[in-house]
């Protein structure tokens, strides 16, 4: 399974951006989907996740409110939705997949797309 990220760049404090995950080359809907982020100088952090059908997500306290994550199973594409964007935002967003029931864990995900940097200015 090949993920691709894209939607990435500079925004200002309060901007918006969608992200986009495109996936290829295996059965997208068989898979529990997954953003993360990793700032620099920091670990990589669970920002929100959505089960196979797109019914049940979870996120991160710190984006709760201000993100959305969602999945259209016939694009084979998961977004992340990033509204009332702050500068602690920035980072580079990763997406991510894996066969199995929904987890924060980064190291619980089988597949990862290459990352999208998110820059927000202050």
């Amino acid at each position: 399974v090949q993920l691709q990220a894209s939607g990435g760049g500079l925004v200002q404090t309060g901007g918006s951006l969608r992200l986009s995950c495109a996936a290829s080359g295996g059965a997208f809907s068989s898979y529990v989907m997954g953003w993360f982020r990793q700032a620099p100088g920091k670990e990589r952090e669970f920002v929100a996740t959505i089960n196979l059908s797109g019914g049940m997500k979870y996120y991160a306290d710190s984006v709760k409110g201000r993100f959305t994550i969602s999945r259209d199973n016939a694009k084979s594409t998961v977004y992340l939705q990033m509204d009332s964007l702050k500068p602690e935002d920035t980072a580079v967003y990763y997406c991510a997949g894996r066969y199995d029931t929904m987890s924060f864990i980064p190291g619980n995900y089988d597949y990862w797309g290459q990352g999208t940097q998110v820059t927000v200015s202050s």
